[in-house]
């Protein structure tokens, strides 16, 4: 437990002077006394049996005067609480290769499922957000809070050709990073929408990079086979991502025998390309996970969601020590009251 405040804890030293000054009070009390003997029986019949009771009131009353002391010093701890407006990005694969069926019934089909069920493990306080790539990537479903949109935006996957990772995680950034600046129409083929006439230019903030994984507000899920055939390399995009301390967790989708798949009078095997989605986790600071089957996909996600919404933070707590004083502070009135029928 560390102090933003460290300077009000020699407000403690007010403890010592708060226990002589009962101490004397005691004294004092006894002296004044003394004098009348006439009433030592009635003293000592209304003494008797108090004991320890006398003085549980003030020594309550001395441990609340020291925990409001603490709270006025501001305590932090570093807890495990869920991020505040997290954003969740599930970067799709929605290439011809997702038509594989080494994951039952197919990798596309397993995919959707278990990206469906995900949903049910997350807080409604996190934003998700879906982006599908192929040849290119597209925003499916804007951050959004309502889970029906989600789900009917993952159930609207259409299989394209080529596979673009590259694309897919440089259109979630720009997602996560509205702002930044993110020149789309040069690295996804996406051209950006013109201001309407007379408009100023849209204000991007100057950016400045992090350190990687340090971003709490939100990350990136990458599902895919990994195997690229165009679009910007993966790799680099990773870069773009750890350069804003974004987490990009990886979940290859298959096996690594691979399958055979045939389309439109062709065939070609597709293989689980886990070196690079391993590479890119690790430049991210994330994890990645192999989801061989459905069944291992769902599991994976279920890990996710617990990694994903938990995180350990400083955080200030005074609070519970001013409830911890006004707790004993309570406690204290309440018990002389019932034992002399007066507070303190």
């Amino acid at each position: 437990m560390s102090f933003l405040w460290p300077l009000m804890l020699w407000s403690l030293l007010l403890l010592p002077l708060l226990v002589l000054l009962y101490l004397w009070l005691l004294g004092r009390r006894k002296k004044v006394a003394l004098p009348y003997s006439q009433l030592a029986l009635v003293r000592e019949a209304a003494g008797k049996g108090l004991g320890w009771r006398r003085h549980m009131p003030p020594a309550l009353l001395l441990l609340a005067i020291a925990a409001l002391l603490v709270a006025t010093a501001r305590p932090t701890a570093i807890i495990a609480l869920p991020m505040a407006e997290q954003t969740i990005i599930l970067a799709m694969d929605v290439s011809g290769s997702m038509r594989a069926t080494d994951v039952e019934p197919n990798r596309l089909v397993a995919m959707q499922e278990a990206g469906k069920a995900f949903l049910d493990q997350l807080p409604r306080n996190v934003r998700v957000g879906v982006i599908s790539f192929a040849g290119s990537a597209a925003v499916v479903q804007p951050p959004t809070f309502s889970r029906e949109d989600v789900r009917a935006a993952i159930d609207r996957f259409q299989l394209q050709r080529a596979t673009a990772i590259g694309s897919g995680l440089i259109l979630s950034l720009a997602t996560l990073f509205p702002d930044d600046g993110i020149d789309l129409s040069q690295i996804t083929g996406q051209r950006p929408m013109p201001p309407p006439l007379g408009a100023p230019p849209p204000q991007t903030r100057e950016f400045t990079p992090v350190e990687p994984g340090s971003y709490a507000s939100g990350a990136i899920i990458l599902l895919t086979d990994g195997q690229r055939t165009t679009g910007p390399d993966p790799i680099e995009a990773a870069m773009m991502a750890a350069q804003r301390g974004v987490r990009v967790y990886t979940v290859g989708i298959g096996t690594r025998e691979g399958d055979v798949i045939a389309f439109e009078g062709w065939t070609m095997r597709v293989r689980l390309d886990e070196d690079t989605l391993k590479q890119i986790a690790q430049i991210t600071r994330a994890e990645y996970f192999y989801a061989g089957t459905a069944e291992d996909l769902r599991k994976v996600y279920e890990g996710l969601s617990t990694r994903m919404v938990m995180e350990r933070r400083e955080t200030e707590i005074s609070s519970l020590f001013a409830a911890v004083g006004a707790l004993l502070t309570l406690l204290a009135a309440g018990l002389s009251l019932l034992w002399f029928n007066r507070v303190m």
